[in-house]
C-alpha cells in the first residue's frame, strides 16, 4: 500500500505535461506505431481510478477506467510485455476493450519507469488482430519507453526549476523590500546603531553614525574597521569591559560623558545588546548610542534649583521663624505679668497668623525638595 501511495505521487509529477513536451511524445507514438506496424500506440499513465491518455495515435479516446487497462500488468513488471491473442488469455478475454466494440486483440507494452524506480505508465502499441513482436520491435519499445521517461522527467524538472527560481525571485522582492524599509528606519533615527562582530569589528552600521563618527575623525567608517579605532581613549577600557560581559550575553547600559573639554563633549546613553543567530550562539553585539546632553543639562539645572530651594527652606525655617518664635515668647511674658493694653489681642492674632504662614512655607519647601524629579529629555 505505501509503495502504490509512492506510486501514485510519482504519476502526479508528469500529469500536466507542457504542450512542447506533448509535441515530442506524439512523434514518439507515431514512432513507435509505425516501427511495431500497429494501428495504435499509447503513452499512458495510471492514476488510482484512471488511465490517462497522455499522447496517442490512431484512438481518440483519451482516458480509460484503470480496471480496464491492460497497463495494470505492464507496470507490475520491468520488461515488455506482449499478449498476442487477447482473447486467448484469461487475464483479458472478458475486458470490455475485447469483447465490446473495439475488439482489441493484440498487446504490447514496456512500463515507463522513473529515476527513483517506479512504474508510473506505459508506451504500448495495440491492433486489431492477434500477433507478435519480432526482437527488434521489442527492443525499439524498450528503448523508445526509456526517451519517453527521460522527456518527461527532464520536463519535470525545468518545471520544477522555473518555479523555484520564481520563488526566489518573489524571495529576493521580499528581502529587498524588506531591506529598504528597515533600512529606512534604521537611517531615520538619530540615534547611532554599529553592529559589531566578536572580534570587534564593524559589522554594519547606519548613516547617523558614519556621520557622527567622520565629524570626530574626519574618516569614513568602513565593515571590517574595529570599532576601538572610534572610541574615546578615556573610555576605552569601560567599553572593552562592557562589551566582553554582552558577549556573555548580558544587556549593558550606561552614560558616559564623551570627549570632555572638546567641542565635541557630550553625554551618550551606549547600549550594548548581545546579538544571537538562529542556533542561539551569539555572533556579536549591537551597540546603541543615544545623545542624552540635554537631559543632562536639565538634571543639572534642576540640582541646581534644588540647592537653592534649599537654601531658601534653612532661611525660612531658621532665619524668618527666629523673630516670630521672639514675639510668640513675648507674648506669652506679657500674658504671665498681665500686661494689657488696647492692640494686645490684634497683636497675638496676626503674630499667630504670621507663624502658621511661615510654617505652611516650610512644609510646602520640604515637600518640593524631597519629590522625585521628573525630567523630559
Amino acid at each position: 500500500m505505501d509503495r502504490e501511495l509512492q506510486r501514485l505521487e510519482a504519476v502526479d509529477r508528469f500529469k500536466q505535461p507542457d504542450p512542447a513536451i506533448t509535441t515530442d511524445l506524439n512523434d514518439i507514438v507515431n514512432l513507435a506505431a509505425q516501427i511495431c506496424n500497429a494501428p495504435i500506440a499509447i503513452i499512458s499513465l495510471l492514476d488510482k481510478d484512471t488511465q490517462w491518455f497522455k499522447a496517442a495515435t490512431g484512438t481518440e479516446i483519451t482516458q480509460t477506467p484503470r480496471e480496464t487497462a491492460f497497463c495494470n500488468d505492464t507496470i507490475e513488471q520491468d520488461g515488455v510485455i506482449i499478449v498476442p491473442d487477447l482473447c486467448a488469455d484469461d487475464r483479458y478475454k472478458n475486458n470490455p476493450l475485447v469483447t465490446g466494440d473495439t475488439k482489441v486483440r493484440f498487446y504490447a507494452g514496456a512500463p515507463l519507469t522513473t529515476k527513483d524506480g517506479y512504474h508510473i505508465g506505459s508506451l504500448c502499441v495495440v491492433d486489431f488482430q492477434a500477433r507478435d513482436l519480432d526482437d527488434h520491435q521489442r527492443n525499439t519499445l524498450k528503448v523508445l519507453s526509456r526517451q519517453v521517461i527521460n522527456l518527461m522527467e527532464l520536463n519535470w524538472s525545468l518545471k520544477v526549476l522555473a518555479e523555484k527560481n520564481e520563488e526566489q525571485k518573489k524571495h529576493k522582492k521580499i528581502l529587498e523590500e524588506s531591506e529598504i524599509k528597515l533600512n529606512a528606519v534604521f537611517n531615520s533615527t538619530a540615534d547611532l546603531h554599529v553592529l559589531v562582530g566578536k572580534d570587534l569589528d564593524i559589522l554594519a552600521f547606519n548613516q547617523p553614525a558614519s556621520n557622527y563618527l567622520y565629524n570626530i575623525y574626519k574618516q569614513r567608517v568602513a565593515v571590517g574597521d574595529r570599532i576601538l579605532s572610534y572610541v574615546d581613549q578615556k573610555v576605552k577600557n569601560h567599553f572593552v569591559k562592557y562589551f566582553a560581559i554582552a558577549l556573555k550575553g548580558k544587556t549593558i547600559k550606561h552614560e558616559l560623558l564623551l570627549r570632555a573639554g572638546t567641542e565635541f563633549e557630550c553625554w551618550r546613553e551606549i547600549k550594548l545588546v548581545p546579538i544571537k543567530n538562529n542556533e542561539g550562539g551569539i555572533i556579536g553585539v549591537a551597540l546603541n548610542s543615544v545623545d542624552v546632553t540635554k537631559r543632562k543639562q536639565q538634571e543639572k539645572q534642576i540640582s541646581i534649583q534644588t540647592e537653592a530651594l534649599t537654601r531658601i527652606a534653612i532661611i525660612q525655617s531658621h532665619e524668618l521663624r527666629r523673630p516670630v518664635a521672639s514675639l510668640l515668647g513675648l507674648m506669652h511674658l506679657m500674658k504671665l505679668e498681665e500686661v494689657d493694653f488696647g492692640y494686645f489681642n490684634i497683636m497675638e492674632i496676626t503674630v499667630n497668623e504670621l507663624d502658621e504662614k511661615i510654617r505652611i512655607i516650610v512644609e510646602d519647601s520640604e515637600k518640593t525638595i524631597n519629590a522625585p524629579l521628573s525630567i523630559v529629555a
